[in-house]
């Protein structure tokens, strides 16, 4: 299933519009390109409109947000809503500061989403109209756990059908629902938390998975959040003395490109609540 998901990917090449943050523009790129997806960035407001309408999907990151991109933000998304295109809106630090939760919560409200995909804390942020993030991390208070899974699992099963859109949490333990299932997916490593921007890869390339499997976005958003773990786990495996977490970031792009359906198939991690 995940490793059909895989191969339309590379067999469709979707072409994705990301206005994403200017801390990680360039790995998101280069991870679309590595998923066998095509980049393409674009955020002044006098252009976004154009370079949506010829592209899949559209991923909105609102990491770096200002007075500049946000217009673009929604006329990008309405314009991609028009046609009928994927949008996935990454809310990060949404609860760290007015402006960005007040942003994710006009986006939500005026743009109709396929996938919203933040941590924790993001995501009880946009469900409740605030909270609080540690920075652009999750409060360790809202950790999902063991303990707080059956809890979490129905929280997100129950906004993403209030909302109508993929809920996609990601964190030690990662949830990716609609209304009626959730994913719960235990790839990954915590060293990931070391490497800069390693959500809005996934951002970019969830979003090229869901415009390449059009009848099953569900499973395609949960096969990329399993895609990005177990990069995680085998670009650590090749790991040396004396790398860190600058290699450990090429590690990662390097297995999402040399990723084939079999290996993932073999090395999803997950089970369907």
């Amino acid at each position: 299933m995940f490793g059909n998901c895989l191969e339309n990917v590379r067999k469709t090449v979707p072409l994705v519009h990301n206005i994403t943050n200017y801390v990680t523009v360039n790995d998101v790129a280069n991870v679309l390109l590595a998923c066998g997806g095509s980049p393409i960035m674009s955020d002044d407001r006098e252009d976004v409109e154009d370079i949506t309408s010829i592209c899949g999907g559209l991923n909105i990151n609102i990491g770096t947000l200002n007075q500049n991109t946000i217009p673009s933000m929604f006329l990008a998304g309405k314009k991609a809503n028009e046609l009928g295109h994927p949008v996935l809106l990454d809310p990060v630090g949404a609860g760290a500061s007015k402006l960005r939760t007040e942003t994710a919560l006009k986006l939500m409200e005026e743009l109709k989403l396929t996938v919203i995909r933040g941590n924790i804390s993001e995501i009880k942020t946009l469900a409740f109209g605030s909270g609080s993030t540690k920075g652009v991390d999750a409060d360790v208070a809202d950790a999902v756990t063991e303990e707080t899974l059956e809890d979490a699992v129905a929280f997100v099963k129950a906004l993403a059908g209030k909302l109508g859109c993929i809920i996609a949490v990601t964190g030690a333990i990662d949830l990716v629902a609609d209304g009626e299932k959730c994913y719960v997916i235990r790839n990954g490593r915590k060293e990931m938390g070391q490497i800069t921007g390693t959500g809005c890869q996934l951002s970019g390339l969830m979003t090229a998975y869901v415009v390449a499997n059009p009848d099953n976005r569900l499973e395609a958003a949960a096969a990329a959040v399993c895609l990005m773990g177990l990069a995680g786990e085998i670009g650590w495996s090749r790991m040396q003395e004396g790398d860190g977490n600058s290699t450990y970031r090429n590690r990662i792009i390097d297995a999402i490109y040399n990723m084939d359906a079999e290996t993932l198939e073999e090395g999803a991690k997950y089970e369907l609540r």
